[in-house]
């Protein structure tokens, strides 16, 4: 090797976790071997071979090596035997993937270079400084933060993912520091994902801080007394051994003995027989098909390769490296079986799905921007041809019954993008925010041509969060239909595997960074609203916006037939959204002199409890103060059950002290009450009146489709659904939630909906009778469990049965339940006990659905809804007992937030039929609340109470019945 040449030196192991995360779950056809990893990497590589001149690196490289770590065992954990303990196995369906991914990269005709008892890190390490030694350039393909200590002007790193390059000034940029110092800056703050110790409350911010005022690690810790922040000095000094320590285990040996030299590493012609044999053993139809005729040969005349396959992670790969930004590889592990009418496609099919979906390459200066009517209307007419345009408006802020219209977004194809500037501004006129930039389309105009468009039936319009599009237009006039969502849509496919917004999704399924809002309007004290913001500038974030979300929909749509989830979309979700927006435009009255007269009467409640609190702690204190309480509690009182954060400070968690109350001890107690008072009135009471609409003056909250794994609905903006219905407090606040003058509000509860999901789901017979003979079902259950006739039941008893009952579905444990009834543990362990030999079935059902969840990585709903909980394999004992509980219980709690949400589609429909005024305001659990005239209350109640009740037919015949509560009240606490 020489000067002038260019070294790519590919990060092996960080490439296996990439590509075992691009696409869904594969197997191969003819036997079920899971190649979904071996499909990635050999796309990726094939890309970067083929397209290098094309990526922001620019070259075509002379010289090419693959690197992989051979195994845990390093010469790091002689230095520190703790070092990556903390790592998962690697997921089942990746393990036998490791050994052919490396008969791929031989397949390539590519160097596959791994040496025992060192990591991939320090090979590269190695390579890139005897490459930089002959003069000659290196780029190492990975994004991993600790190779950026190689970076030199010869040395440079490239994120295929981003295609992006990363120099000096990009590592200064990220860290702070150049790439010099930072081993310096790990050393400081050490590495969760590793478990590099560093040094604690040190972040990268306060590292690159004290690096440059210092100037290195070993000038900082000889001068640590010099710091003025004493916590920051304390710690520095008190753990300067662990310090050093990490540093050793963060430096890449750049003299690694190898074995191979540089010269072996120059690029060869591609071995077509020897790759296409291999791809067709694979059967990667699509790439063997384009490697063939990159390769000049008949792929049919080739016969598939012998592979061997490894089922055991004894060596090459156990620790899977991840790349900076990704989650941990125990959330990575994905189900293989897809039952229910599910199909799982072949690696060519759904590359061929991604390549459609990739049809361009993202280029964000490429997009239209639309300043006049004629061009508009032409975008608009090629809309209308092609049945089809994904959609976006951007405005001044994220509450849509405030917000005001600057623009939108439209994408008919890939690449095919542009954006409509309607209300930008100049930031040189007067005071009040400047003048109107020129060549803007006059709003009335655009939106008169717009209107055919949104609400023609033969053009499917597609948006991410369609609720809030459909919001903004409908105050403009304009109804949206039909519509596709992509962020319901891939809710609907992973629920419970990472968010859904549209960055998190671009990133994962197209592998493109999109543009950061912050990085057009601005962070902080510095941001401005979007119609402040350069035209140009808004009209490449804007389109790019509309063009992911076509290309995400012509990606995960097909899913859903694939998956076999396309009723859950067309049932529970698309049809939720305009019902849900309709809720949000309708609001809620609310009292504002209630809410100020209960505001006075929770501050003087919590005064008094402070009186208390002061005299049983005997000194004064800031009771909001953690580590004050904390001093208090375990330090001056000695209070058992003291445990103490990563920071050092004594925990008083909301469980740490109820618990302490549960034991009897009246301070945590005092402390629990007052922490209750003072969040009702900051929540709510303080807060609600700023809610208020200037024009509508009611409350507007906002409801989150694709926000919990089960379907739930939360609300925010404000929250109306945490407020307390148990306490005498929280229902003083429901009172101030108030029918309009001439109307009622009608509250509509299932009762008991979960326990009635459980007797259908786990078969049981004595529920289910109960229910169906209308019995009292805790009353039942008591006189099941301790021989108690239901009549004249004493109420303790009955109590103690009813939180059985509840405490069963959310997997409530004996101390769980010790502390909730008051009693010793050991009668609750005998209580749970009883319970399940009374119930066997509910016993059966726990097994079976941790079982299935533990063969497919999912549960599902009695809808079909899914709800992955990909971490129930995990190694980590808590961790996996987490998501058994919660696999237990999502589909009962799912199944139950899917009847309500059948319930709320139905409504209207049935409503409007009985020519009522009825109108559904909002949705609390299990609770519906609506708002209806004086003389309407009683046709509405049973109209109501009919759809709530048979929300589930015909799709679903449930064993048990639907029971629903209904009555009206002016307001919410008396209809309730």
């Amino acid at each position: 090797m020489k000067k002038g040449d260019h070294l790519f030196l590919v990060d092996g192991s960080g490439y296996i976790f990439r590509a075992y995360h691009a696409l869904p779950p594969l197997t191969r056809k003819s036997d079920g071997l899971p190649v979904g990893a071996v499909s990635g990497f050999c796309n990726m590589l094939w890309k970067l071979l083929r397209e290098a001149r094309d990526t922001s690196v620019r070259v075509t490289p002379t010289h090419f090596a693959v690197i992989f770590d051979y195994s845990s065992n390093t010469f790091r954990k002689e230095i520190y035997p703790e070092y990556k303990a903390n790592r998962s196995a690697p997921p089942e369906d990746l393990i036998p993937q490791f050994g052919l991914i490396r008969q791929a990269t031989k397949a390539f005709n590519l160097p596959c270079i791994e040496k025992e008892g060192y990591e991939a890190d320090d090979l590269i390490a190695t390579y890139a400084r005897m490459a930089e030694a002959v003069g000659a350039e290196v780029t190492i393909i990975s994004s991993d933060k600790d190779l950026m200590q190689l970076v030199t002007p010869l040395v440079s790193m490239y994120d295929s993912m981003k295609d992006k390059q990363i120099g000096i000034p990009d590592v200064i940029e990220k860290w702070g520091v150049p790439p010099e110092k930072m081993i310096d800056l790990q050393a400081l703050t050490g590495d969760s994902t590793d478990n590099v110790p560093g040094i604690p409350g040190i972040g990268p911010k306060t590292a690159a801080q004290l690096l440059e005022e210092f100037g290195d690690l070993d000038t900082l810790l000889s001068r640590a007394g010099e710091i003025k922040q004493q916590k920051r000095r304390e710690n520095i000094i008190e753990f300067a051994e662990q310090a050093r320590i990490s540093r050793q285990l963060v430096t890449l040996k750049t003299d690694t003995p190898v074995d191979t030299g540089l010269d072996d590493f120059g690029l060869e012609p591609q071995d077509g027989p020897k790759l296409v044999a291999f791809l067709k053993a694979m059967e990667f139809t699509s790439l063997t098909r384009r490697a063939a005729e990159a390769t000049g040969i008949d792929a049919a005349a080739i016969e598939p390769s012998e592979v061997a396959v490894d089922t055991v992670a004894e060596a090459h790969g156990p620790d899977v490296e991840i790349p900076d930004g990704t989650a941990p590889a125990a959330t990575a592990e994905k189900p293989q079986n897809k039952p229910d009418g599910g199909v799982m496609l072949p690696a060519d099919l759904v590359k061929a799905r991604a390549d459609e979906a990739l049809a361009s390459k993202i280029d964000t200066t490429a997009y239209t921007c639309i300043r006049d009517l004629a061009t508009l209307q032409l975008w608009i007419d090629e809309a209308m041809e092609a049945g089809l345009v994904a959609f976006d408006t951007e405005t001044t802020s994220l509450d849509p019954m405030q917000t005001e219209l600057v623009g939108f977004s439209l994408a008919i194809r890939p690449g095919h993008a542009a954006y409509v500037p309607l209300n930008h501004k100049s930031g040189n006129g007067d005071l009040l925010g400047g003048g109107t930039v020129e060549g803007q389309i006059p709003l009335d105009d655009a939106l008169r041509v717009l209107k055919p468009l949104l609400e023609n039936r033969s053009v499917l319009k597609i948006a991410h969060n369609m609720k809030y599009d459909w919001l903004v237009m409908h105050r403009y006039g304009i109804d949206p239909h039909p519509f596709d969502d992509t962020m319901l849509i891939s809710y609907v496919l992973d629920a419970g595997e990472g968010t859904h917004g549209m960055d998190a999704l671009s990133e994962r399924w197209l592998g493109h960074t999109p543009i950061a809002y912050k990085d057009v309007a601005g962070s902080g004290k510095s941001s401005v609203t979007f119609d402040m913001v350069d035209i140009d500038r808004a009209t490449a974030y804007a389109a790019e916006d509309a063009d992911v979300t076509l290309r995400l929909w012509r990606l995960l749509k097909p899913r859903l037939v694939e998956d076999g989830l396309v009723s859950v979309y067309e049932r529970l979700e698309r049809p939720l959204v305009a019902v849900l927006a309709r809720m949000e435009e309708r609001g809620i009255s609310v009292d504002r002199q209630i809410l100020s007269r209960l505001s006075g009467d929770l501050a003087q409640a919590a005064a008094a409890i402070e009186h208390e609190i002061y005299q049983l702690a005997g000194e004064k204190l800031n009771i909001g103060s953690p580590k004050q309480l904390g001093d208090i509690l375990f330090g001056k009182m000695s209070l058992p059950g003291g445990s103490k954060t990563k920071t050092g400070q004594w925990s008083t968690s909301a469980q740490v002290l109820e618990d302490l109350a549960a034991e009897g001890h009246e301070l945590p107690r005092k402390i629990v009450d007052w922490r209750q008072l003072t969040k009702l009135k900051s929540t709510y009471t303080d807060a609600l009146p700023g809610y208020i609409h200037p024009d509508t003056k009611r409350v507007h909250t906002s409801y989150a489709m694709a926000a919990t794994s089960t379907g739930r609905l939360s609300s925010s903006e404000p929250n109306l659904q945490n407020i307390p219905v148990r306490t005498s407090e929280g229902r003083k606040i429901r009172t101030a939630f108030i029918a309009a003058p001439g109307n009622k509000l009608i509250s509509a509860d299932y009762s008991q909906i979960e326990l009635r999901v459980l007797a259908h789901v786990a078969e049981i017979p004595q529920l289910t009778q109960a229910f169906a003979d209308g019995i009292d079902i805790h009353a039942m259950t008591a006189s099941e469990m301790f021989g108690v006739p239901v009549k004249d039941m004493p109420s303790e008893v009955r109590r103690r049965a009813k939180a059985i009952n509840f405490g069963i579905i959310y997997g409530i444990s004996a101390f769980g339940l010790a502390n909730q009834l008051s009693i010793p543990r050991e009668e609750a362990s005998q209580y749970i006990r009883t319970y399940f030999e009374r119930f066997p079935g509910i016993k059966d059902y726990m097994e079976a659905t941790k079982a299935f969840a533990r063969q497919n990585g999912y549960v599902e709903t009695i809808f079909g809804r899914r709800a992955h909980y990909p971490e129930i394999r995990s190694s980590n004992p808590q961790v996996r007992a987490f998501n058994e509980r919660a696999s237990i219980n999502a589909p009962i709690q799912g199944s139950a937030a899917d009847i309500i949400r059948r319930a709320m589609v139905r409504m209207e429909p049935a409503l409007n039929a009985a020519k009522l005024s009825a109108r559904m305001l909002l949705q609390v659990h299990d609770e519906l609340i609506f708002e209806t005239a004086d003389g309407e209350v009683d046709a509405t109640i049973p109209i109501i109470r009919d759809v709530m009740e048979n929300a589930a037919m015909p799709a679903i015949s449930l064993s048990v019945p639907l029971q629903v509560d209904a009555r009206a009240a002016n307001n919410w606490d008396e209809a309730h």
